[in-house]
C-alpha cells in the first residue's frame, strides 16, 4: 500500500534580486518546519524574485543557491523544489533557463525548464523554453512538477493513461509560482481545474509581497483534492503550512469515477 505524503509550503515573500538575503530568509523559515516533511516547496526564481536581469544572476549547475539546495535538502531530509536562473553554454552559445530543481537529501537532483515563457512580462525574450516534463516518484507516488504559466495550457499537464493501461501518468501536479494579485481569480480557477480535469491532487506555490517592478502578489497558495475541492487557501500573508495528503482518497476516487478511461488518447510532441 503506498502511504501518505506530507508536503510543506513556503508562501513568502522575496528580496527583490537579492540572493543572499533570501537564501538566509528561506533557511530560518525551513529550520522553522517542526513536522516531517518528505516535500518542502519554494515559489518560482526563490532566490531573486521573478527577474529579466538573467545576465547578471544567473548561476551555474555548481553555483551557490544549487549548493544551497544541498545543504538544505540534507539537513532536513527532505526534498526541496522550486526554480531559479540557470544559465549553461552550449556549442559557444550560452543559454538562459527558468530552471525548476527537484533536490533530493542525497545531493542527486531532477531538472525541469518552464515551457511556456510569459511573453506578457517578456521572459521570452530572456529566457529560454524548456522541452521535457519532469515527473517524480516519492514514495509510490508519481509528481508533474511545473512552473507558474505552464498552468495556462491544460495540454502539458493532461494525463495520458497510455496505450493499454488505465494507470495515470501521475498522482500530484505542483506548480512553484510568482503570478500576480491583478489575474489571482485565473490561479485559483485554473488550479482546481487541473486537478478537476486529470483526477489528482493540485498544489500551487506562490510568493506574496510587491517587487521590484512594483507588481502585487496575493499568495492564496493552494491544495487541491481530486475532485477540485479546496482543502487549504492561504491569504496574502507569509504562511508556512504542512499537510499529509491522503493516498486512499485518490485511490477512491479514480476508482468511484473512473473518468480517465473515458478520454482521449493523444501524445505531447515537445
Amino acid at each position: 500500500m503506498i502511504q501518505d505524503l506530507r508536503i510543506s509550503l513556503i508562501q513568502t515573500s522575496l528580496h527583490w534580486e537579492d540572493k543572499a538575503a533570501n537564501l538566509k530568509m528561506l533557511q530560518n523559515k525551513i529550520a522553522g518546519i517542526s513536522e516531517k516533511s518528505a516535500i518542502i516547496i519554494l515559489p518560482e526564481m526563490f532566490s531573486t524574485g521573478f527577474s529579466m536581469n538573467n545576465e547578471l544572476l544567473a548561476e551555474t549547475m555548481e553555483g551557490e543557491t544549487i549548493q544551497w539546495m544541498k545543504k538544505t535538502a540534507a539537513s532536513k531530509s527532505a526534498i526541496l523544489t522550486g526554480s531559479l536562473i540557470v544559465k549553461e553554454q552550449d556549442a559557444g552559445e550560452l543559454y538562459y533557463y527558468n530552471r525548476l530543481i527537484w533536490m533530493l537529501p542525497t545531493g542527486s537532483m531532477g531538472i525541469y525548464d518552464k515551457r511556456h515563457l510569459f511573453a506578457f512580462g517578456k521572459e521570452d525574450r530572456h529566457y529560454t523554453p524548456g522541452e521535457k516534463r519532469l515527473i517524480a516518484s516519492v514514495s509510490g507516488w508519481k509528481i508533474n512538477l511545473q512552473v507558474c504559466y505552464d498552468l495556462r495550457f491544460p495540454v502539458w499537464q493532461r494525463q495520458s493513461t497510455g496505450a493499454g493501461t488505465q494507470i495515470p501518468e501521475y498522482d500530484l501536479l505542483i506548480f512553484v509560482a510568482n503570478w500576480p494579485a491583478v489575474r489571482s481569480n485565473a490561479w485559483k480557477v485554473l488550479l482546481q481545474a487541473r486537478a478537476i480535469e486529470n483526477q489528482c491532487y493540485v498544489i500551487g506555490v506562490n510568493c506574496t509581497g510587491t517587487d521590484g517592478n512594483g507588481l502585487e502578489y496575493a499568495g492564496e497558495s493552494m491544495i487541491i483534492g481530486p475532485l477540485g475541492e479546496i482543502i487549504k487557501i492561504m491569504g496574502s500573508e507569509e504562511e508556512i503550512f504542512t499537510y499529509l495528503l491522503d493516498r486512499n482518497k485518490l485511490d477512491q476516487t479514480r476508482l468511484k469515477f473512473p473518468f480517465l478511461r473515458d478520454a482521449d488518447s493523444f501524445h505531447i510532441q515537445p
